[in-house]
């Protein structure tokens, strides 16, 4: 009963986070796709700030808050993993299909790397203000919401389709092989969570998950580092 409150408070920090790192994620998809010439999500109406047009029910909230439960109750320091209602783009309808499917993939981790520097600015912020009730939720919030976005960054540019960086990849690369690398994307989400969550040889933790909390600390601390946070 000793643990209810402390995780209750932490679900709470994570909870506006987590829903804004995910609605800005995917509305900048939308929007850059729009700008290269693909309207199928501003028609959608998905070019929106409005959390509920992008929530998934198990991907958003279900499967990120059981992560935290099971993180805080066995010591674990596990990558944070979900999914948005993925945003809709038509490839084909781009300007250039092929060149503009790398802006449309990285518009999502630029949209988190641009937030997380805002959470910088929350906390710097928070920082300055006379010490009250609501300066330390403040600087908690600002802590977590520089932490999921970076981690969020360092999920999504993993290599595998359907995943942004599978698809900047994919832009990338000359087209026969391009074609190649694309028919991997069906089982591309049972690898990643078989990669993420499946222990490795001699009980050691997963590789790719030691790997992406590594980067996303390396990335945190230079965002910490950006605005002076010690």
């Amino acid at each position: 009963m000793s643990n209810i409150g402390p995780m209750v408070q932490m679900i709470a920090l994570y909870a506006i986070p987590i829903i804004f790192a995910i609605t800005f994620h995917e509305a900048a998809h939308g929007y850059v796709a729009k700008y290269f010439g693909d309207d199928t999500a501003h028609r959608e109406g998905r070019i929106s700030l409005n959390p509920l047009r992008h929530i998934d029910p198990i991907g958003t909230i279900a499967l990120p808050l059981a992560i935290l439960i099971i993180d805080k109750l066995a010591g674990l320091n596990s990558p944070l993993f979900g999914w948005a209602k993925p945003v809709p783009v038509n490839f084909n309808n781009l300007r250039n299909p092929k060149r503009n499917m790398l802006w449309v993939a990285a518009a999502g981790p630029g949209a988190n790397l641009l937030m997380s520097m805002g959470w910088g600015a929350v906390l710097v912020f928070a920082q300055y203000l006379p010490f009250n009730i609501y300066t330390k939720p403040m600087v908690g919030m600002a802590v977590m919401g520089i932490q999921i976005n970076v981690m969020l960054i360092a999920l999504n540019l993993i290599p595998l389709p359907p995943l942004d960086g599978g698809r900047i990849v994919t832009s990338l690369l000359p087209i026969a092989l391009a074609r190649r690398f694309a028919k991997i994307e069906p089982f591309g989400i049972p690898v990643l969570l078989l990669l993420l969550f499946a222990p490795s040889p001699l009980g050691l933790p997963p590789v790719l998950s030691h790997t992406i909390v590594h980067a996303a600390s390396v990335l945190s601390n230079l965002i910490f580092y950006f605005f002076g946070i010690r």
